[in-house]
């Protein structure tokens, strides 16, 4: 599972940190599946999250229609963003993640 390996990452700690920061937010659930893990509420998905050589990235699952006023999303595909992190960065991850809540609650 991709959680096993990102626990195995030399960035297990900023994983397990921005982990622990998604899932306190309300009704934040994990889904731990083979390639990925997941983070949705009630209302569908909000991203997933993975380690990688730099750091960590989440994925967030309707980021074309999110607002990036910090510039700091990639991608340019029709709905998925990314957010590269090598530190965490509380702060634009709560920028992002209320993005995507509000997202889900409109649809």
């Amino acid at each position: 599972m991709q959680f096993d390996t990102d626990l195995l990452s030399e960035h297990k700690n900023l994983f397990l940190e921005a982990r622990d920061f998604l899932l306190s937010f309300e009704n934040i659930t994990e889904t731990k599946k083979d390639r990925i893990t997941t983070y949705s509420n009630n209302n569908g998905g909000i991203c997933h999250m993975r380690t990688m050589p730099y750091g960590i990235d989440f994925g967030f699952l309707k980021g074309a229609k999110m607002s990036d006023e910090l510039g700091l999303l990639t991608g340019g595909g029709k709905a998925m963003r990314v957010l590269a992190l090598k530190q965490m960065n509380t702060q634009a991850l709560e920028y992002y993640i209320k993005q995507a809540i509000q997202i889900n609650a409109n649809k």
